[in-house]
This record gives C-alpha cells, structure tokens and sequence, in this order.
C-alpha cells in the first residue's frame, strides 16, 4: 500500500488516510464571527468523498481582542456553537474528520477592527504588522490561558474531532516563543523554556477542558528564518517540551516568516524543519509548504519527512485536488499535470 494511503490512529481519532487539508484563512465568516452560508459551502465541497481524512479548520479567535481580520470566524463566545455543531456535522456526513485551529492574534490584531491597543508579550513592534502592542500583564495572561480552555470546551461540544493551537505566522503564542518579540524579564521570557511557558499552560488548560483522549495539537512556527528570531535547535526544545506536556501532533510552519520561507520553493518546503523535528519526538508531525503532486506528498512520506501531509492552496484552488491525488496513487498514474 502506498504510504499516502495507510491509516494512522491519533488516540479518538482514527485518520483513513494521510492527506490532510490544513487551516486556511477564507474571510467567509458573519461580520461577528459565526460561521456562515459561505463557509459551511467551501468546507462541504472539500470534504465531499473523503479522500481527505482531516480538514483542520481557519484559525477562530478566543477573544474580542484576539482577532486578527474581519469575517474571522470565531470561538469566543457560547453563542457561536450551534452554527459550528451544523459545520461538523456536515463535514462527518461527508466523511472527513475535522479539527478546529483556536487563535489569539496578540500585536498582529488590528487596532480598527478590536478598538483597542493590540496586546502582546512585550512593547516591541510586530516584525509582520508593525504598530507597538500593550505588554501584557501576567493577570491578563492568566485571562488568555482561561480563554482558550473555554474555547476548547466550545469545539468538542459543537462536536469536532479534536482541536489545534495556533502559535505560528507571528500571532499571540509565535510572539511568546520568538526573541524578536518577546522581550519580558519575567519567567515568561529569556531561554526558550521561559518562551514557552504560556504554550505549556495552554496545553494544561485545554487537556483539562477536553479530557484525555481528545487529541490537542499544535501548529508550530518552527522558526523565524530571521536573524535573532526563533531557531530549528529551539523549537527541537520546544517539541519535546510540547509532547510531555500532552500534545499529540506538530503541524509545523513558519514563524514570522509566515507560512513561507524567503526565497525557497519546491514540493514541501518545510521538510528540512519537520524532518528535525520528526527525529526528536514520537508523535505525529505535519508537512505543508508547496506540496502539489501526489507523488511528491508519496516520496516526503517515503523519506521520513514527515507522517502526515498537508495540501493547502492546491485544494484551495481546486476542491478536487484530494480526490485526483488519492486516484492517481491508486492507479499508479504519475502524470502529475492533471492534479
């Protein structure tokens, strides 16, 4: 069997395959956040026939003041839960697991669409965004590690199949493990451990929400791919730190370099990054970054790059990709100018 096709089994969570959809941005949202005709559209075309076992949905903000663009979905409040439960659904009667990515912008939030000062780990100027952000104080911090154990509480009850931190492409938790933008002199500071602090309290938080067998995982901004930002040999740290603390898949990207890395191309750009990652911890760990052909997604697999793999812009572009992927390796077909 190809290795695209075997299953992998993350606690609850049983995956049919290893071809994932990660989250993407669409700004289809309601104005204040609920999940609209339009979202509930795009998520049902690629989900239909479940040639990808896991759609990882847009990141959702926790908070009012962690939201980062308008028409953001949003899991801040009780209120937008009946809306996700009928997106679930949808997704599940399709066939495909689905998982919900939680977010806090921090300094990356604008300040016309939250009304008030951007907040972040310290006052230094977001690399990505500009503009100085308020330093958190460490009651406000503890506020924010309670805003995503309810968010989490939101997801499993509306009904999805696990949930997944942001902290990468410069927003709240990026900002705490980067150098560049975390400054602090308390324990939430200085080596990377103390950067990663807030993500551990996190995870605490979350697994108390969710129970033990809902799987947490953690999309990592594995480096900055700038000079005096965040490193491979740190976020190794930050991996095993990450797994002790009871996070069940990496799904690794850019820092504030974004969900690209200057001047590099290619099928999975961020292989080098996973495949570092991969050899210190067990769990599962995610490649996206350029993927567009099967037997590309098939060879990162074979080379041990990565266990799971995640096509964005390709399926985003085209809502049959996973399906064309999926038949071409069924059939041996490797003329890839049709995917």
């Amino acid at each position: 069997m190809a290795l695209l096709l075997e299953p992998l089994q993350i606690k609850s969570l049983m995956l049919s395959n290893r071809l994932i959809m990660p989250p993407m941005a669409s700004s289809k949202a309601e104005a204040d956040g609920r999940v609209s005709r339009e979202i509930l559209d795009h998520y049902t075309e690629r989900s239909k026939g479940a040639y990808l076992s896991l759609i990882i949905i847009e990141h959702s903000y926790i908070q009012a003041e962690g939201k980062a663009s308008k028409n953001q979905l949003s899991i801040s409040d009780d209120c937008v839960t009946e809306r996700l439960e009928h997106l679930a659904d949808i997704i599940h009667r399709n066939g495909t697991k689905c998982i919900m990515q939680i977010n806090h912008a921090g300094s990356a939030a604008n300040k016309e669409i939250i009304g008030t000062i951007p907040l972040g780990p310290s006052a230094v100027p977001n690399p990505r965004k500009g503009g100085i952000p308020r330093e958190l104080t460490r009651e406000e911090i503890a506020v924010i590690v309670q805003a995503f154990h309810d968010a989490a509480c939101r997801v499993k009850n509306a009904g999805f199949d696990g949930v997944e931190i942001h902290s990468a492409h410069g927003y709240l938790l990026n900002q705490f493990l980067s150098p560049l933008t975390n400054m602090r002199r308390d324990d939430y500071g200085g080596n990377i451990r103390n950067r990663i602090q807030l993500h551990l309290q996190v995870v605490e938080s979350i697994r108390a929400a969710v129970g033990n067998d809902f799987p947490i995982l953690l999309r990592l901004g594995a480096s900055d791919f700038a000079a005096g930002g965040t490193t491979v040999e740190d976020s190794q740290i930050a991996a095993q730190e990450f797994e002790k603390a009871g996070v069940d898949v990496l799904d690794i990207s850019g820092g504030f370099c974004g969900y690209s890395i200057p001047g590099i191309y290619g099928q999975g750009y961020f292989a080098p990054i996973t495949e570092a990652i991969k050899q210190v911890v067990s769990i599962p760990v995610i490649l996206t970054g350029g993927i567009t052909e099967a037997q590309a997604a098939e060879q990162l697999l074979a080379d041990g790059k990565a266990d799971l793999i995640g096509v964005g812009r390709a399926i985003y572009k085209d809502s049959k990709w996973a399906q064309k992927a999926i038949e071409s390796i069924c059939t041996g077909d490797r003329t890839e100018s049709t995917l």
